[in-house]
């Protein structure tokens, strides 16, 4: 079985600060690994050095497509958000909004909806591509108890399809996931 996520070497400088260095990681269908560790220890430089928005100081990195829900929300304020997942054209645009229980919301525009709301819509866009590896930054942020439970959902049978899931998080997550503490 070949990885979804393959690093080597990889190293990392910010602000003139060495995040990490040496570090080996490895995803392969059906895993999940856990990034863990006090704030400014790079788990969100990681994720976005795997998303291929930054560039490691050494080593080097394969992956296969992903899917990225972070903090920005990529989705036009303006347009309901119906139209705004839709932009994405991803295949899987009705399966995530079911999941994330979306479908009340498709007509009211992005910049009304709740903070809870809003990340569901980030991570229903990221479901939304179909992409095989997942990156997720701090993606029980602003969630309540049945938003986790709709993100634990998706994420088993992500992993169930032959996915893959990298996320950054201070809190559990649910299920089995390897870890790696950064800045510990």
């Amino acid at each position: 079985m070949r990885p979804l996520l393959k690093g080597d070497g990889l190293a990392l400088v910010r602000g003139g600060r060495l995040l990490f260095e040496g570090l080996d990681l490895e995803l392969r269908p059906g895993e999940a690994l856990h990034v863990i560790g006090p704030n400014g220890s790079g788990k969100s430089s990681l994720i976005r050095l795997v998303a291929g928005l930054l560039r490691p100081d050494a080593g080097k990195i394969e992956r296969a497509n992903a899917s990225l829900a972070d903090e920005g929300l990529a989705l036009d304020r303006e347009l309901p958000l119906g139209q705004a997942l839709a932009f994405w054209k991803g295949p899987r645009l009705g399966e995530a909004i079911t999941a994330f229980e979306l479908g009340d919301l498709v007509h009211v525009p992005v910049r009304l909806l709740s903070t809870g709301q809003a990340k569901r819509a980030r991570l229903a866009r990221a479901v939304a591509r179909g992409a095989p590896l997942w990156l997720l930054d701090e993606p029980m942020n602003g969630l309540d108890r049945k938003g986790v439970g709709e993100l634990d959902r998706a994420i088993i049978a992500h992993r169930a399809s032959g996915g893959a899931v990298l996320a950054a998080s201070h809190l559990p997550l649910a299920g089995e996931w390897h870890s790696l503490e950064l800045g510990g």
